[in-house]
Parts: structure tokens; C-alpha cells; sequence
């Protein structure tokens, strides 16, 4: 059964031409933009840099972005109590969601990561564990993020509020400009956000080859457990 959600969940996202094109389309291009051209700063190696950059928007656009939209217009046409008044289980329908969450976000990676060599990216081996490490906490987190925000508010509320969110992390929140390039209240500021957290983690992995900083791994998860706890509370199902 939760395999057979899974796959519906999964190829309802991949079926939609605005998913494809923010969880696909736009990350390529900017991949391909941070690699080859110099208008933003981004730290030798430039490609790799540019990659993990470019994985942390991919979780930001699948988990969070993707899944607030898509639960947002599921409780607005009902279909969350349809799905309630089956056999399966509340558990299972949020455990489809996030494991289809996490195949998404897989795609995307695989996609980016041939895109990235094809640039001349040279990953570090010893980083890859700690990559999928970080890929799996922040899906959790910006996917409880997503269900924050899709299960609460309207649903057009809701697609304005997260286009607008991703846009502003992709700015300012530590993914295409560096905390580093920041002014030193703002980069204290930024350093909080999950952005942040998961594009340090994943260019100290990915670049350097080495071990996440604790700070950036407990903010993703203070995030993430701070998000469950208050989308249990305010998720509605209509």
C-alpha cells in the first residue's frame, strides 16, 4: 500500500508542468549560469560550489515549495477526504508523501549531477555519505516546512506564499549568493536559515570532502522538528 501511494504521489508531481519546471528546468539553468559565468561570486571550484548551491535549491524546490502547492490544492479540491475516507491509514498518506518527496529530489539529483560533470564538476568521494545524509534531513525539513504552509492557509494563498519564499531564499537565503558575501548582520541572520544550513553542509561535503558543521545540521533539524510539531497542529483537511 505504501509503495502504490508512492508511486501515484510521484507521478502526479512529475506529470505537472510547473513541478517540472521548478524542480527541473530552472535548477539546470542555474547550474549551468553559476558554472560558466562570473555576475555572482561563487568560490573556486566554481562548479562544484555551483552544484551543491544548485542540490539545496532541488530539496528547496521539491520538499518544500512542491509539496506546499500540491497539498494546498489537494485539501482545496477535497481530495485529502476522499483519501481519508479510504482503508489507508493517515500514516501512510504522509509517509507516500514524503518518500515520493525523497524520489523526486533522487531525479533531481541524478539529472543535476550528470548536467555537473558535463561542466567538468570532479565531486569529492569522501563527501558523498554525508551529501545523502544531508539530502535525506533536509527533505524531512523542508518537506514538514511544505506541510506547514500547504495544510494551513488557502490554496492561492498558499502558491504565492511559497513562489515567494523559494525566490527569497534563492536570493538571500545562502543558496546563489554565499553567507560569506553578506554584511555581517545579514549573514548572522541567514546563518539560521535551513537554506543556509543545507548549502554549507552540502559544499563542505561535495568541495572539501568533509564532515557537515554540527551548527549546520541541528538548525535543518530545529527546523524541521519545530515545522512537524506545529503542522500537527494546524494541518486541515479541507
Amino acid at each position: 500500500m505504501l509503495w502504490a501511494q508512492t508511486r501515484t504521489e510521484t507521478m502526479l508531481t512529475l506529470r505537472h508542468g510547473e513541478q517540472v519546471l521548478l524542480t527541473v528546468i530552472i535548477p539546470v539553468a542555474l547550474l549551468v549560469a553559476l558554472s560558466v559565468t562570473t555576475i555572482i561570486p561563487v568560490p573556486e571550484p566554481r562548479v562544484g560550489s555551483a552544484a551543491a548551491r544548485i542540490f539545496a535549491l532541488a530539496v528547496i524546490s521539491s520538499a518544500f515549495t512542491g509539496q506546499a502547492i500540491a497539498l494546498g490544492f489537494d485539501r482545496r479540491y477535497g481530495v485529502l477526504k476522499r483519501l481519508a475516507a479510504t482503508a489507508l491509514p493517515r500514516w501512510l498518506l504522509i509517509g507516500g508523501r514524503v518518500l515520493a518527496g525523497l524520489a523526486v529530489v533522487a531525479l533531481q539529483l541524478v539529472i543535476l549531477s550528470v548536467t555537473a560533470l558535463l561542466l567538468g564538476w570532479h565531486p569529492a568521494a569522501s563527501g558523498l555519505a554525508w551529501m545523502v545524509l544531508l539530502v535525506v534531513v533536509g527533505t524531512l525539513a523542508f518537506g514538514a516546512l511544505g506541510v506547514l504552509l500547504g495544510g494551513a492557509l488557502r490554496a492561492e494563498i498558499v502558491l504565492a506564499l511559497a513562489n515567494i519564499v523559494w525566490f527569497v531564499l534563492l536570493l538571500i537565503g545562502g543558496v546563489a549568493l554565499g553567507v560569506d558575501s553578506m554584511p555581517g548582520w545579514l549573514a548572522t541572520v541567514v546563518h539560521l536559515l535551513p537554506s543556509a544550513a543545507l548549502a554549507e553542509g552540502l559544499q563542505a561535503a561535495l568541495v572539501d570532502g568533509t564532515a557537515p558543521s554540527l551548527r549546520s545540521v541541528l538548525v535543518l533539524v530545529a527546523w524541521g522538528g519545530a515545522a512537524a510539531l506545529l503542522a500537527t497542529k494546524t494541518t486541515r483537511l479541507s
